[in-house]
């Protein structure tokens, strides 16, 4: 699991010195959208692993869950833990990878299902909200590259409506991957931010500005933010990295959802149910779409900015309380 491993560690600790709690997940693996909203019952369970971070004081506290992308959990996404429970919001920590025994989806994507990413989500906000220190009306979502594309799916009418899972009040999407989409994409009355740098060369800035427009006009609070000079996972402060091994297809058409989940191929108007990930990615590398690698981070002066964006949305969401 990499850089993941330390987290499940009894005494490890965010940099501002919590300790977490660990929490198991009853989630699923559905082998695409449509088992996901469709025939729910049949999708295989497994349990995921996962760390809560709390706050000083007293509760109940909002919740923001942390959904990393392909690397698994990385320092950044824990840095990015302590920043929020230093805002007096508590942080998930999410592993969808150990329990699935995969290590990295950089170089193959269909190790499980995008769906199963947005499941773990929605099957994660269920287990927060039966706990006594979290607010289970202020539970939020952050993600980061294909998790990035997980928070943005779970905010789906659509998916939302399968789960028995309280409703998210919020959702952060770091330079998410945005190469599925609900044809209709309402998400109720959730807020939701995108952010991508304009640099991005394993996610399109473009797919995702499409995305958040298309959730705005079908009435959604939907934002996106372009940062100019920006690759791919610009939060981190590592120097630029090439890695030759990513498989990407950023400038691929997009594959669009149907209502109940089926899969509508970009040179197709029919859903079908029958399509999983996998059709998506062979009609993008067999109309040549496809690229090996990809660069991350590089641009280390760039990652406050993420932060401010970030802490911003996360105060402004979960300063909103409901009753």
């Amino acid at each position: 699991m990499g850089d993941d491993t330390a987290v499940y560690d009894d005494d490890f600790c965010l940099d501002n010195g919590l300790v977490g709690e660990a929490l198991t997940v009853p989630s699923a693996n559905p082998k695409n959208f449509h088992q996901a909203i469709s025939d729910t019952a049949a999708m295989p369970r497994l349990d995921l692993w996962a760390k809560l971070f709390v706050p000083d004081g007293p509760g109940p506290f909002p919740v923001v869950i942390m959904v990393p992308g392909s690397l698994g959990l990385q320092p950044h996404n824990l840095a990015h833990s302590a920043t929020i429970t230093d805002a007096g919001i508590a942080a998930c920590a999410l592993d969808p990878f150990g329990p699935r025994d995969v290590d990295s989806t950089v170089d193959n994507q269909i190790q499980y299902s995008f769906a199963a990413s947005a499941w773990d989500v929605l099957a994660t906000a269920e287990v927060l909200a039966s706990r006594p220190e979290i607010d289970a009306t202020r539970i939020g979502a952050q993600g980061h590259s294909r998790g990035g594309a997980a928070v943005l799916n779970a905010a789906s009418v659509h998916l939302a409506a399968a789960a028995t899972a309280p409703k998210l009040v919020g959702v952060y999407a770091a330079y998410p991957w945005s190469g599925h989409q609900f044809l209709n994409p309402a998400v109720g009355g959730i807020r939701v931010r995108a952010i991508i740098g304009d640099l991005d060369d394993w996610c399109s800035p473009t797919q995702v500005q499409a995305h958040i427009q298309a959730m705005r006009v079908a009435g959604g609070d939907a934002t996106v933010r372009i940062v100019g000079g920006a690759h791919h996972s610009f939060d981190r402060t590592a120097p630029l990295e090439y890695m030759p091994e990513a498989t990407v297809a950023p400038h691929a058409p997009i594959v669009y959802i149907a209502d109940d989940g089926a899969f509508i191929l970009p040179t197709s108007d029919h859903p079908d149910p029958s399509l999983v990930d996998l059709d998506g990615f062979l009609y993008a590398a067999k109309a040549g779409y496809g690229v090996r690698g990809a660069h991350l981070a590089g641009t280390p002066n760039l990652a406050p900015v993420f932060v401010e964006d970030m802490t911003l949305f996360w105060t402004s969401v979960m300063a909103q309380k409901t009753t």
